[in-house]
């Protein structure tokens, strides 16, 4: 049987899907690429905006147009908030969030689908990197118990439900079985993990470094609150990655309020100066929401000065827009969209001079990269000499390294950094994102 798996949203939906992926493929599915084929379509829906829901009708709609013959599964957070609006789509079955746990068996139950598990292959990540993902997304808890202002995810993933340690690292370790050298442990709330199960994030770490044998381990987005002093010095290992988002959302301690957020500014500053105390090159990134409601022009400074203070080496920018459901959504004095547009602009510069200070501290330093695939179109491209892979350093920061054509993709490998690229040599550098990137040199040729 022939599926084909899509999701659109958070790193969570992410590792959700992968997690579909080895189980379909352990009962003798074969995941369809792009553009293959399909008896089944799988799609993880995203609600975060109300942007996240047409873009997830959107997908669902061209996905039948491409599979007329295929049956439809869906889950996620716009099934769960937005049904009516997907009734139309012609869905074969809808898997709420409280049971994607079990889509596979819930998906073969109902739709009487012909899974043989005596014709699997050997299962692997072959169709992790056909969708050029060298690392893996691994679930560790959903849910959570907090109620931000201007989330609606709470209402969409219900209660804290962790996983089992155990669990954790067993699918980690058989990720390594099947060749993965770098996991990113990710979650709705993770550093609530334990909540519901007497542990926390601290245990299920130390559990990660010491039980499993993965070469790299990295935490998605955490939200800056339980999170003791022990879990700071977890970072003094060498294989949890120096590298942190922890999702600010604004300057300001009267907006954080508003947004009933649960760390002030003092508060995260400390946050800052743990985290960089156990690594001299810790790299912190973060969330900024511009232009929430009511959002005053000296509140939009202070938010400028911090994330100055922070010195941050990378930002997620997003300008405000109302989420029908949170309570942000009604509340007074709606900032005009001509004032979000002038204050991300003014973000984004600040942001691109601070990520561009951060890489240039880099240079002249020897790290280590996971070579991630081709700077996209080279290795398609005769008319260029040389071709050029991607891949990241411990703090996360995306270098660009010559590599004569030679595919390195998966491996960890040391590059010496010899500068940054910066956006406007892109004529120069086919493929180059908008940020600025290192520039690297493999320490060894490799043949």
């Amino acid at each position: 049987m022939r599926v084909k798996l899509r999701t659109l949203g958070c790193r969570l939906n992410e590792a959700e899907l992968t997690g579909w992926s080895r189980e379909l493929e352990a009962r003798g599915c074969r995941i369809s690429g792009e553009g293959d084929a399909a008896d089944l379509v799988v799609v993880n829906t995203c609600a975060v905006t109300a942007e996240a829901v047409r873009k997830s009708r959107k997908l669902l709609r061209r996905l039948q147009r491409e599979n007329p013959r295929a049956r439809l599964v869906v889950s996620g957070c716009a099934v769960s908030l937005e049904a009516n609006q997907l009734g139309e789509l012609g869905i074969d079955l809808v898997v709420p969030n409280q049971d994607k746990d079990r889509l596979v068996a819930i998906a073969e139950e109902a739709l009487q689908l012909p899974l043989m598990p005596e014709a699997a292959t050997e299962p692997g990540a072959a169709a992790l990197f056909a969708r050029g993902r060298q690392r893996a997304f691994v679930k560790i808890q959903d849910g959570c118990r907090y109620q931000c202002s201007f989330c609606i995810t709470t209402r969409a993933r219900g209660e804290e439900r962790s996983r089992p340690i155990a669990e954790v690292c067993a699918e980690i370790n058989q990720l390594v079985a099947d060749g993965i050298q770098e996991v990113v442990l990710t979650g709705v709330h993770a550093a609530g993990y334990g909540s519901d199960c007497d542990s926390s994030l601290s245990e299920l770490l130390a559990a990660v470094l010491t039980e499993t044998d993965v070469a790299r381990v990295r935490l998605g987005s955490v939200e800056p609150w339980d999170l003791p002093e022990r879990f700071w010095r977890l970072f003094e290992h060498p294989r949890l990655m120096p590298h942190l988002h922890l999702p600010l959302q604004s300057g300001a301690d009267s907006v954080l309020k508003r947004m009933a957020r649960r760390c002030k500014t003092a508060e995260f500053a400390r946050l800052a100066e743990l985290a960089r105390s156990t690594h001299p090159n810790f790299n912190l990134t973060t969330d900024i929401i511009v232009g929430f409601p009511g959002e005053t022009e000296s509140e939009w400074m202070q938010t400028l000065a911090f994330v100055e203070q922070m010195d941050f080496g990378g930002l997620h920018i997003f300008s405000y827009s109302p989420r029908q459901g949170t309570r942000a959504a009604e509340m007074a004095d709606q900032v005009p969209t001509s004032v979000k547009r002038a204050r991300s602009r003014a973000l984004h510069v600040l942001a691109q001079r601070l990520k561009r200070a951060w890489l240039q501290r880099q240079v002249g330093s020897v790290q280590e990269v996971l070579i991630e695939g081709f700077v996209s179109g080279q290795q398609d491209d005769a008319s260029l000499d040389v071709s050029v892979q991607v891949g990241y350093t411990p703090g996360y920061l995306l270098a660009h390294i010559p590599t004569s054509g030679v595919d390195l993709s998966n491996r960890l490998l040391p590059v010496r950094i010899k500068g940054v690229i910066d956006p406007d040599e892109v004529d120069q550098r086919p493929g180059l994102q908008a940020d600025p990137v290192l520039d690297a040199d493999l320490v060894t040729p490799v043949l």
